[in-house]
């Protein structure tokens, strides 16, 4: 499977996002926020053509119940991309395409961006313990995992929604420096 690249992928980070900053602006105490601390509850592991997502066992029974879903959604830290000079890229040619637009970091899914979330919707293979072996991730070995949400049609799906033009194209891969 790949990667769903939508307009669903913007709109679920942007929404996951306000809610975790909602969330730690209310633990702050009514202070200023300007950072926040993010746990990694595991790890992507790709090893012979096997994808999983590894669970610390610390975070195991959070698990419980996944295994009624097909897909997951998988949220994790561009680790590769983590430089001063690439969080301050704010504006990109979509899919490293230079005929397309120059566009925003948010209107796009460059791994380049301020905060390096990185979404994945992935179909769950099976679950064994603390491992969630999936079909594919568009992420790296060892990317750190930092959340994880059920996949659910109804509430995860738009009606009526559009995109530019340049984001109906095939799509590019990027060179191997600008990837997660």
């Amino acid at each position: 499977m790949k990667t769903i690249y939508s307009p669903l992928y913007f709109v679920i980070v942007c929404v996951i996002c306000l809610i975790f900053v909602v969330n730690i602006a209310h633990c702050n105490q009514g202070g200023p926020m300007d950072t926040f601390q993010l746990f990694v509850m595991g790890k992507v592991k790709k090893d012979s053509g096997i994808t999983s997502i590894e669970i610390y066992k610390e975070y195991a029974d959070a698990l419980l119940g996944l295994d009624q879903f097909s897909h997951v959604m998988v949220l994790y830290w561009f680790h590769k991309n983590d430089t001063p000079e690439k969080r301050n890229v704010l504006r990109v040619h979509p899919r490293h395409n230079m005929s397309n637009p120059l566009t925003g970091v948010f209107a796009c899914h460059s791994p380049c961006r301020p905060n390096l979330i990185g979404l994945s919707v992935c179909k769950i293979l099976s679950i064994k313990g603390n491992v969630i072996r999936i079909d594919s991730i568009d992420a790296f070995n060892d990317s750190p995992v930092i959340d994880l949400k059920s996949y659910i049609p109804p509430i995860n799906t738009i009606q009526n929604a559009f995109v530019p033009k340049w984001a109906t194209r095939p799509h590019l891969s990027y060179p191997s420096e600008m990837v997660k």
